[in-house]
């Protein structure tokens, strides 16, 4: 996963305002306590740190993989 995909992935499950709330605000215990921004500035796998919001969130496991989105032609 890119780091545009998560930024994706979380605007869509949260809204663009809230998710940048989340990314700087939520300390996420799988990746050390890190915050998001701080664990993909520190190199940190993108689908990583996006499981770990989605399980710090209660994000229900059928929306992890976020909505189907359409191929440009």
């Amino acid at each position: 996963m890119r780091v545009s995909e998560f930024w994706r992935l979380m605007d869509d499950e949260f809204t663009p305002g809230y998710s940048r709330v989340l990314a700087r605000e939520l300390h996420l215990t799988g990746v050390g306590g890190k915050t998001a921004l701080d664990a993909l500035q520190a190199g940190f796998d993108p689908r990583e740190v996006w499981l770990q919001v989605c399980q710090m969130q209660d994000v229900p496991e059928s929306r992890r993989l976020g909505r189907d989105v359409p191929v440009k032609k």
